[in-house]
């Protein structure tokens, strides 16, 4: 399965619970903290839930 590098590029500050959960849950805790996950179709949804606040790229 692909792998996916998430980054936080925004805050969750303001935004309601719900992202700030999705934003816990994918492992980021700090601006421009990344994370490496697999493109499940799980994660594939917490990442268009929150992709307002992400840059997401493609690993090899």
């Amino acid at each position: 399965m692909a792998k996916v590098k998430i980054t936080l590029v925004k805050s969750p500050i303001g935004r309601p619970a719900d992202q700030r959960a999705t934003v816990r849950a994918l492992g980021l805790h700090r601006l421009h903290q990344s994370v490496v996950k697999e493109a499940s179709p799980a994660v594939q949804g917490m990442i268009r839930k929150v992709q307002h606040l992400l840059l997401v790229e493609e690993e090899e």
